[in-house]
């Protein structure tokens, strides 16, 4: 089947687009629009640049990636964790000077936009498939948990903490002594009115109601006055389009290596985002093109006066869970905060800060998936885990290293943990393949271990090794097949059927075999081998080569049928 994305390569997700879809696209582009708004301008803050400035980046974010990526779900804008290392890498360049601050951040998105351009074009998306499954999964529960403990402070009132998880969820508990009742109350409804329509009433965006309850019950009771955060203050009118003032060539290249980091961070969590949602559509998410669209998001920003944009897990997960079915959503939201621009600035002023936590708790609460985390804990301890043991423990430990990392190192040093924890983990399987012995069932030799009811030959060995042969992983099996001989064994066999190739070091390793085996008076022999396996065995001094098991147990002193 030919990709889509090769047949219509700007705005793909809108291919084969149903009628039936519009509703659902709007009603999502609303709810999410309801939360982008504000959460825009907090992350604006936390860039240090001021608020509009998010709502800058958002809306060439939008359309560029519609255009460009491959996800239909995915929304992309300004997130905490890019804002916060937006900070720390302008902060020191620009020094006490406000307009360069703000120029450099513009900057920073335009080279971030530069350099996943290049990296699409030049299709590095590989990279991703070395942040392996389980590595990926422990990233989005760290990194979710993280977005949740960063908002229970505005849904309490109080002070929030800077610090890593557990050092923001102490300060949470140290300062509850401070809650504002009227905030506390305002955030807890909020979160029973979206939770409870999600839960019984999923067709009605409970998020947007939410948001418009919480703006009437502040213009109405008066509760700014009364110590309930609100928004605040937003500039209206659209935004200066063209490269920043103030700034030089040179500010540009010292940006690029920076922005390669900010790039990785907003890559693997909009690719995480992507990923989740694809899976439960049922379609898939091209890394190239999430590069692409990535790239074309920042550069947009940069060039709209903007900040640096990435996909976001959280509003992605209010924009499926409130029903969105393709980019169109996305769309709805890039008008609404044109609009909101223009003419709406004054309404979200009056949103409670804890009605926005509430929402966004809510949306991202669902993707702690602690299930995905028991699952493969349950493949280690099970049966199945205990035959393949290494990988098994592998993959959850690298799990818990990769959300851990997040936790509490914060999400870049996360990443790097997880990318670290993927290397390792691939490392660790080659050196480590599964060395099985074979149990004759009819015509077909299978595995012992998974079927102990089939009897196996004292006298006959014959053991396959689930991998290609080389020099990370034949010490471990020449140790593997010596240790599976008995007293007994007379004749070891090799079903290299499912080795698809052996390097010279292997080649070797089963020569030093043969000799250490011999000396206990077993024969080693091998039996289909294929491909380029049987050339380099021909090349070295080696073993003797069969056709088939059965050819290797007939040419011997062993009857195959004892």
């Amino acid at each position: 089947m030919t990709s889509p994305t090769r047949n219509w390569p700007v705005f793909a997700s809108l291919q084969d687009y149903r009628r039936g879809w519009i509703r659902p696209d709007v009603v999502a582009g609303l709810t999410v629009w309801a939360v982008l708004v504000p959460e825009a301008l907090a992350y604006a803050t936390i860039a240090g640049v001021p608020p509009v400035v998010g709502l800058y980046a958002a809306v060439p974010s939008l359309i560029l990636y519609a255009a460009v990526g491959s996800s239909r779900h995915l929304v992309v804008g300004p997130m905490s964790a890019t804002a916060a290392l937006s900070a720390a890498i302008v902060a020191p360049m620009a020094g006490a000077d406000g307009g360069k601050y703000v120029a450099l951040s513009a900057v920073l998105a335009i080279a971030t936009g530069l350099v996943g351009l290049l990296a699409g074009l030049i299709r590095l998306g590989f990279i991703a498939s070395f942040i392996s499954e389980p590595v990926l999964e422990g990233f989005i529960v760290g990194l979710a948990l993280t977005i949740v403990i960063g908002q229970v402070p505005k849904l309490f009132g109080v002070e929030k903490s800077s610090g890593n998880f557990f050092e923001q969820a102490w300060g949470v508990i140290t300062r509850l002594g401070d809650t504002q009742w009227r905030t506390l109350l305002i955030g807890a409804l909020t979160l029973a009115v979206v939770l409870g329509f999600k839960r019984w009433l999923p067709l009605i965006p409970g998020s947007l109601l939410a948001v418009l309850l919480g703006i009437a019950a502040v213009a109405v009771f008066d509760l700014a006055d009364q110590g309930v955060a609100i928004v605040g203050h937003i500039e209206a009118g659209l935004p200066a389009v063209g490269l920043p003032d103030g700034v030089g060539f040179d500010d540009y290249v010292d940006l690029l290596g920076p922005a390669v980091g900010v790039l990785l961070i907003g890559f693997a969590e909009g690719l995480g985002a992507a990923k989740t949602y694809a899976a439960k559509a049922g379609y898939e998410v091209d890394a190239n093109r999430e590069l692409l669209g990535l790239g074309a998001s920042n550069l947009g920003a940069g060039l709209a006066s903007g900040m640096v944009v990435n996909g976001s897990l959280s509003k992605t997960a209010v924009n499926g869970g409130a029903g969105a079915k393709s980019q169109v959503s996305g769309l709805v939201v890039a008008v609404l905060t044109i609009t909101t621009l223009l003419f709406l600035t004054g309404l979200f002023e009056k949103l409670p800060e804890a009605t926005l936590a509430a929402v966004v708790i809510a949306a991202v609460i669902e993707l702690v998936d602690i299930a995905a985390l028991r699952r493969l804990y349950g493949v280690w301890t099970a049966r199945l885990g205990r035959i393949y043991g290494h990988a098994a423990r592998a993959d959850f430990a690298a799990a818990i290293a990769a959300m851990a990392g997040v936790l509490f190192f914060d999400t870049l040093p996360g990443l790097v943990i997880g990318i670290g924890v993927s290397m390792l983990l691939l490392l660790y399987r080659a050196s480590r393949p599964h060395v099985a012995q074979l149990a004759k069932q009819g015509n077909l030799w299978i595995d012992a271990e998974r079927h102990p009811e089939l009897p196996t030959r004292p006298d006959v060995l014959v053991v396959r090794v689930e991998s290609g042969l080389f020099f990370a992983n034949c010490d471990h099996v020449k140790t593997r097949i010596e240790d599976l001989c008995t007293e007994r064994t007379r004749l070891v066999v090799l079903d290299a059927e499912t080795s698809p190739y052996v390097d010279v070091t292997a080649a070797e390793m089963l020569v030093q075999l043969r000799n250490t085996l011999s000396q206990s008076g077993i024969e080693l022999r091998v039996a289909r081998d294929i491909g380029q396996f049987r050339d380099t065995l021909r090349r070295t001094d080696s073993v003797g080569v069969y056709a088939t098991i059965a050819d290797a147990l007939a040419d011997s002193s062993v009857d195959e049928s004892t």
